[in-house]
């Protein structure tokens, strides 16, 4: 079925505003009066969480069959609390069910800085960590139950702890678990810092786990300072192929079973600037999302600020087949200038929605099922949009909806869509993860 709401987590942190960050529920269907518009908000019983990234308990990998999602898992990537929230007694109007305070994290898991979490075969529910609680880079899953949602402990062996973490998918067929590497929490969040390159603080590891040991098997070296971050496979059960964006690279990786092994399929050059914190601005790969039928993978630039298609038919060989620039730090009449570009001729034109502006670049990416709408937010982390995108802290994130060429290829601008954050009644906020409760491409 067509998409009819949609949940987005919202944060206040580093906004100024003194207020709890909240869940969104979206009304998405054109016939209703409130197409477009916020219709409900939850708001979250503490500040500053940074409510980041989020994730239902149940999805069709379960071993069980199971595809109804009643509970959305909202774990924050700087409080590293964990809020459970029931999404099914009324879908319009959710509310929190169970809450796990950061205590209980750090005492029985020694672990912080919580992002992506993911149902695993057996129904527990699988988080992904950036840190330890002072900050230090230490990777891994916590466990929560599938049921009680209870904290259930650390789900690796002790002794494959890997240095870092951010986010991961789960193959269950081919008996593997691929995660990226991320951050070091206590130095990246201070600001992106061009010194930081080659300190170690901007990760380049990726690593396959065997699921049924739960141990590491492989790493991969992605390259210095590459900071691998989005991982999606294909959705085909069993697919033993995916790809892995590497946001300061600019490549995107194909890894496949050979015993597992990478390769490059796709490298978005640099731009050469002036008026910038570095004279040359890189890729910045968000977020990736692929197709429910595994025909394109779309990709967000956050810093160039375009979105792009590819043609994955041929796995090896992704096609470019749409591009559409949705905001971003090269746009004409701003303060950067780009000096030499290898794919652009001149810089593109501010976007403008339903006359409002829109600031920053594509950020968290969602599509529906049937591949034809594919929803953004604009805001990435909290600390570097104040910093990188002051515009969007000061004026609000916005959803847009990018209409999608299913058969040939292309992406437009519905410019009949529009989800102002910066009208919300406490003010602006930023948005970050989309998730639909009829389905979505990465649940």
């Amino acid at each position: 079925p067509r998409e009819e709401i949609a949940y987005v987590t919202c944060t206040y942190r580093e906004t100024c505003i003194d207020q709890p960050d909240f869940l969104a529920t979206i009304d998405l269907d054109p016939r209703s009066p409130c197409y477009g518009q916020v219709i409900h908000r939850l708001p979250m019983p503490n500040l500053k969480d940074e409510l980041h990234a989020s994730g239902f308990s149940s999805a069709c990998a379960c071993s069980d069959g199971a595809t109804k999602r009643t509970k959305l898992i909202l774990p924050c990537l700087i409080s590293s609390r964990i809020y459970v929230v029931d999404v099914s007694s009324e879908c319009r109007a959710p509310k929190i069910c169970k809450m796990i305070e950061p205590v209980d994290v750090f005492w029985t898991c020694d672990k912080g800085y919580l992002n992506v979490p993911r149902s695993l075969p057996n129904g527990d529910v699988l988080i992904a960590n950036l840190g330890d609680p002072a900050g230090n880079a230490k990777g891994g899953f916590i466990v929560l139950d599938g049921k009680t949602f209870e904290l259930k402990g650390n789900w690796e062996n002790e002794c494959q702890v890997p240095p870092g973490g951010y986010d991961f998918w789960i193959q269950p067929c081919q008996n593997v678990l691929v995660s990226s590497a991320g951050v070091i929490p206590k130095l990246s969040g201070r600001r992106f810092c061009p010194e930081d390159f080659n300190k170690g603080i901007y990760a380049r590891r990726l690593n396959v786990w065997n699921l049924s040991c739960r141990t590491v098997t492989q790493c991969f070296d992605m390259g210095e300072d590459s900071l691998p971050l989005s991982v999606k496979f294909l959705h085909h059960p069993n697919a033993a192929e995916g790809y892995v964006g590497c946001a300061l690279s600019g490549i995107v990786y194909r890894i496949f079973k050979y015993n597992w092994a990478v390769e490059e399929v796709i490298r978005i050059p640099p731009k050469e600037v002036s008026g910038w914190i570095m004279c040359k601005m890189p890729a910045f790969t968000a977020d990736i999302v692929i197709s429910s039928d595994d025909k394109y993978l779309y990709l967000s630039n956050w810093l160039h600020g375009d979105i792009r298609q590819y043609d994955i038919c041929d796995t090896c060989r992704p096609r470019l087949v749409g591009q559409v620039f949705v905001g971003g730090s090269i746009l004409r009449g701003g303060p950067v200038t780009v000096c030499r570009d290898e794919e652009l001729k001149c810089q593109p034109e501010p976007l403008v929605v339903k006359c409002r502006r829109v600031y920053g670049g594509p950020s968290q990416m969602q599509l529906s099922l049937d591949g034809k709408r594919l929803y953004v937010t604009n805001s990435f982390y909290s600390t570097w949009d104040k910093q990188l995108y002051p515009d969007v802290v000061r004026e609000g994130s916005v959803m847009l909806q990018i209409d999608v060429d299913t058969e040939k290829g292309g992406l437009t601008v519905n410019k009949n869509f529009l989800v102002d954050f910066g009208e919300e009644p406490h003010g602006p906020c930023l948005a970050h993860s989309i998730h639909f409760p009829s389905g979505d491409s990465t649940t």
